[in-house]
C-alpha cells in the first residue's frame, strides 16, 4: 500500500523548530555514504545558511507522525543568479527559486514521494524559475529532474571537496533545433 503523506511547510521563522528533523533525516537519507561532504557537521551548516536566507521555504512529508523527507530552498538574490554564466543569452526572467535539498528517508524511497515533494514546494513558489545541483555521479537523479522539467547548462564544482555538480534550471523557454 502506498503511504498516504501529509505535508506541513514552514518558513525562516520556523527553522529552528525543524532543524533538527532535517538534521535525522539527513543523517538516515546519508547513513551508508563515507564521503566527508556529506557528513553531518557540514549539513548542518548548510541547513543553518538556507534556513538563514530570507524566504527560505521548506516542506516536510510525514507518514503519520514520522517525517518521511523534505525539500527546501529559497529565493535567489535579484542579481546573483551565479547560473546565468552558464546561458548566453540568459532568459529575460529574474527571478529564481533555489532548491537546495529534496531528501527522502530510505523507507520511503521509489514511492513517488520525491516528485510529490518537489511539487509541494516548487508548485507554491511565483518564482518563474528554479535552479538545482544534481552530483554528475547520479545519472539516474538527473534524469528525474529532468522528467520534472529541468534542464541541465552547465557543470560547477562549488566547494574545493565538492563533488562536480550538474547545474539544472528549470522555466527555461523551448527552443528549437
Amino acid at each position: 500500500m502506498t503511504p498516504v503523506y501529509t505535508f506541513r511547510h514552514y518558513g525562516q521563522s520556523e527553522a529552528a523548530e525543524i532543524r533538527q528533523i532535517l538534521l535525522d533525516v539527513h543523517a538516515d537519507a546519508y547513513a551508508t555514504e563515507t564521503d566527508e561532504f556529506h557528513d553531518q557537521e557540514r549539513f548542518a551548516w548548510f541547513v543553518d545558511h538556507w534556513s538563514g536566507l530570507p524566504g527560505f521555504d521548506c516542506v516536510i512529508a510525514y507518514d503519520g507522525e514520522e517525517p518521511a523527507g523534505y525539500a527546501y530552498g529559497a529565493p535567489a538574490v535579484h542579481g546573483r543568479e551565479w547560473w546565468r554564466e552558464y546561458l548566453s543569452p540568459a532568459p529575460d526572467a529574474t527571478a529564481t527559486f533555489s532548491l537546495s535539498e529534496l531528501m527522502v528517508r530510505p523507507k520511503w524511497r521509489a514511492t513517488g514521494l520525491s516528485a510529490q515533494l518537489h511539487t509541494e514546494l516548487i508548485g507554491r513558489r511565483l518564482e518563474p524559475l528554479s535552479v538545482l545541483l544534481v552530483d554528475v555521479a547520479h545519472p539516474r537523479v538527473q534524469a528525474l529532474y529532468e522528467s520534472w522539467g529541468y534542464r541541465k547548462i552547465g557543470e560547477r564544482q562549488p566547494f574545493a571537496d565538492s563533488p562536480v555538480y550538474a547545474v539544472m534550471l528549470r522555466g527555461l523557454p523551448e527552443t528549437t533545433p
